[in-house]
């Protein structure tokens, strides 16, 4: 007799279901490349119906292949990554004017000097991250410039601060476009809360579609707020200079009481208000690979670029300011900027549109924490400082995690402060300006290490920029401690430990998972046993049992019952099926099905610690997706609590329900 020759297996690159053509394109011999359809392919009613609410929402997905599409040019850049800097003219000439009022409306005049202080900061600053741009073109940030030359402590304290800034970005720049609303809308004041937090959300969803999408979305607010701005800029000067501006008069109520005498304190504590226009400076150099090639040319010219245009503007509104005797509104309703252009051009349409264009400009700067948190919490979860989910990009090529977690933590610091831009003011500027610090001590470091051309003039600017930054910092402590600065202080090392022992947690995986030169040559095979629950004889019963007779002969099942009646006539039942399988039943009076199972398997396990305990879980799954609401999902609980049991394997045998 002949013996039949068994048929030869088949690779697997050589199988050809039907529908594979479809579902994966074939680019060589084992080699495969996931098509669209694939995303569609195995969802139900309701993941096809959320996936099309999310294409409507959201676009559709993008290839990583297509990630170069996503650049951007330096006039949407200056969009995306200056809105931050440009959007702080204006509310910091006002902020300083707030603090400046305490001493009484005499002493304004100091507004300019102030802000020419600060200018001239802004001018180290911005001289010191085109050092940044020159020596990292892929993009630094401060963790990495800290981390690389400094340290992972320091380079975490650096993270930590940017991260509290990027959520204080948002909070303040939303805070204060809903402010600016409320100066042309007055009515919508008892609703700011809920608008900023509306408007959080509207951002996260246009940072959802992509970059390039949410650059288009928001560059022209940008413009036309700069053209409004330099254009009543330009009037205001013109009246000046022919002795034909009006005469400002506050209303009545906001004449201000002295409630501190001038003094070097009150000085510096105005100065440290207004350091809030330096916010937003290195998120250009943070971000210089969003830009299109030459990416560190771009990024360079878009940061001078946004550096003037915020000059210009700031100065001009602070010489104003002071020149008029400007008083800031006490109850935060109108702002300074509403005010000088009531005064110039009166409450008409420019009126209207420069304090709409000024809010949503305001609104949108926060974009600028909606590029730069994601990506300082992708290059943290990379280094496993970050859970590993702020590292992975959804179908728009973005980081979800990131976008959704920052709108979280703003709209919680919105509601806190009740959208009070003074009293966020206040926790603001100190995380920017320690990162500044700890940012530009590296650069000299790098300096001294790399000895390139023109290093004496790089560290010698990075030198003079951390020597700045870190006295405005140690300033902003002493002068704001008592005034919320307290609780960024708490906040960032706090962060730092968190982030230690998720590197800790990583690092101690990595070590216990990582292969040895033994883990791969053949082992002895383990004996097995067995076990499986069954609450009631059934057809998902009866495929879970021929599966576990397929694995080993040596089986046992086990029935949980709520009595010993019901337990008597289970085996009843049991007996007349005559599987010749061992049952063991269990009484459980307090009517708990999970915990009596798990003493058992627990008992099997160490009576026989070198035996393989294999749990096979027979379970129904419904057709539809609502129908999973209907049933206890005992046997997902039981699978998720054996997860964490050494020495016991799950197998889930699925029984489709076809109706």
């Amino acid at each position: 007799m002949v013996k039949e020759a068994e048929p030869k297996p088949v690779a697997p690159d050589r199988q050809r279901p039907a529908q594979r053509g479809r579902l994966l394109q074939q680019l060589g011999f084992g080699v495969f490349r996931a098509t669209e359809q694939t995303l569609t392919a195995f969802e139900g009613d309701l993941g096809r119906t959320f996936r099309r609410l999310r294409r409507r929402l959201f676009g559709v997905p993008l290839t990583t292949a297509q990630e170069a599409q996503e650049r951007l040019t330096k006039v949407k850049g200056l969009a995306v990554l200056g809105s931050d800097n440009l959007s702080s003219s204006a509310y910091a000439t006002e902020e300083i004017v707030r603090v400046l009022a305490l001493a009484g409306a005499g002493v304004l005049s100091l507004t300019l000097p102030i802000s020419f202080v600060l200018v001239g900061v802004l001018a180290i600053v911005v001289l010191s991250y085109h050092q940044v741009i020159r020596a990292y073109p892929g993009g630094g940030g401060s963790f990495l410039v800290s981390r690389v030359n400094l340290g992972d402590k320091a380079g975490l304290v650096a993270a930590a601060a940017l991260m509290i800034d990027y959520v204080l970005t948002v909070a303040v720049s939303v805070a204060a476009g809903v402010q600016a609303l409320t100066s042309v809308f007055p009515g919508l004041f008892e609703l700011r809360v809920a608008i900023a937090a509306g408007a959080i959300v509207i951002l996260a969803l246009g940072n959802l579609r992509g970059i390039r999408e949410a650059a288009s979305l928001f560059v022209l607010p940008i413009y036309v707020y700069l053209a409004g701005m330099l254009g009543l800029l330009g009037y205001a000067l013109f009246r000046w200079a022919t002795g034909s501006l009006p005469t400002y008069t506050p209303p009545p109520d906001w004449a201000p009481a002295i409630a501190a005498p001038l003094s070097l304190m009150l000085i510096l504590r105005a100065f440290s208000s207004g350091a809030v226009a330096l916010t937003g400076v290195e998120a250009i150099s943070n971000g210089v690979g969003v830009f299109k090639p030459s990416e560190q040319k771009n990024a360079r010219i878009t940061l001078t670029s946004m550096a003037l245009l915020f000059a210009g503007i700031f100065l001009g509104l602070s010489f104003f300011a002071g020149h008029f005797g400007l008083l800031p509104d006490p109850a935060e309703k109108e702002t300074l900027i509403s005010q000088l252009i009531r005064l110039l051009v009166g409450p008409g349409w420019f009126h209207v549109v420069v304090q709409l264009s000024a809010a949503i400009l305001l609104i949108v700067a926060a974009n600028t924490a909606f590029t730069g948190f994601p990506r300082l919490a992708y290059v943290l979860a990379n280094d496993d400082f970050m859970p590993h989910q702020f590292a992975g990009r959804g179908e728009r090529l973005v980081f979800t995690t990131g976008i959704l977690v920052l709108a979280g933590l703003a709209i919680f610091f919105v509601i806190a402060f009740q959208g009070s831009v003074t009293a966020l003011i206040l926790l603001y500027t100190l995380g920017v300006f320690v990162a500044f610090t700890l940012s530009q001590l590296g650069m000299v470091s790098h300096w001294r290490k790399v000895r390139q051309r023109g290093w004496r003039l790089g560290m010698s600017l990075n030198g003079v920029g951390a020597a700045v930054t870190g006295a405005i910092a140690i300033e902003a402590i002493s002068v704001k401690f008592i005034h919320g600065a307290w609780m960024v202080l708490v906040f960032m090392p706090l962060l730092v430990l968190m982030m230690l022992a998720i590197r800790g947690h990583y690092t101690r995986l990595q070590r216990e998972l990582a292969l040895t030169p033994g883990d791969l040559l053949p082992k002895p095979a383990r004996p097995q046993l067995v076990v499986m629950p069954v609450a009631t004889m059934n057809k998902p019963f009866a495929e879970g049992l021929t599966y576990a007779r397929s694995l080993s002969p040596n089986i046992t099942c086990i029935h949980v019952a709520e009595s010993m009646a019901a337990a008597e006539e289970f085996r009843r039942q049991w007996d007349q099926q005559g599987t010749g399988i061992p049952l063991i039943t269990i009484e459980s009076p307090y009517r708990n099905f999970l915990s009596p199972m798990l003493a058992y398997i627990d008992s099997v396990v160490q009576a026989a610690p070198e035996t393989i305990v294999t749990v096979v879980i027979p379970e129904f799954v419904p057709k539809r997706w609502w129908e999973h609401l209907l049933h206890r999902q005992s046997a997902f609980r039981l699978k998720m609590a054996l997860l964490h049991r050494p020495n016991v394997v799950v197998v889930d045998i699925p029984y489709l329900v076809k109706t």
